[in-house]
């Protein structure tokens, strides 16, 4: 009885060594789903910023859009004033002299509007690609980000599953020698 007493309590403190382990590992469970559960909340930060960043990209795309067709209309205009140039020509001498300076100037406004609106539209083409190069990257961190996640969500679950057998293992091979 004495020896049955002695190994009742060696076993009731293994017991209570074993309580004390599974309430330190559940701490640690409960931080780590803590972290998972920031990391989700970053996660979805950073798709917010991804869907303004995406915004951006199709208002400078609209941008772009609308200095081509202004660029299109100075063309035309252009090519307008050269045509109504030439007819003034044919008709009279003199008045394609007048008329001459006053389509040059008119023609070196437009072609330095041109000109400028070109370089407007270079300038946000570059912008384009930066921001979609930038884009770009930041997806790629993302993911990289995401697998991350996931590969440590594997792990963990790895890791939960293995104390789980190993608890059964455990206490299964205490109750059986019991």
């Amino acid at each position: 009885v004495e020896q049955q007493g002695a190994q009742l309590e060696t076993f009731q403190q293994r017991n209570l060594l074993l309580q004390e382990e599974n309430n330190v590992l559940k701490e640690k469970i409960t931080n780590l789903e803590r972290k998972l559960e920031d990391m989700d909340a970053e996660n979805r930060e950073m798709s917010q910023t991804l869907s303004l960043k995406e915004g951006s990209i199709r208002s400078l795309q609209q941008q772009l859009e609308e200095k081509t067709h202004e660029c299109s209309v100075v063309s035309r205009q252009l090519q307008q004033t050269l045509d109504d140039a030439q007819r003034q020509v044919d008709a009279s001498m003199q008045r394609v002299l007048a008329k001459e300076k006053a389509s040059q100037s008119r023609a070196l406004e437009l072609q330095n509007q041109l000109s400028r609106a070109k370089s407007e539209l270079s300038q946000l083409q570059r912008s384009k690609e930066d921001m979609e190069r930038r884009f770009q990257t930041q997806l790629q961190n993302m993911k990289e980000r995401l697998d991350q996640s996931d590969s440590t969500n594997r792990s963990l679950q790895n890791y939960v599953q293995f104390l789980k057998t190993s608890y059964g293992n455990v206490f299964g091979d205490f109750l059986l020698a019991s």
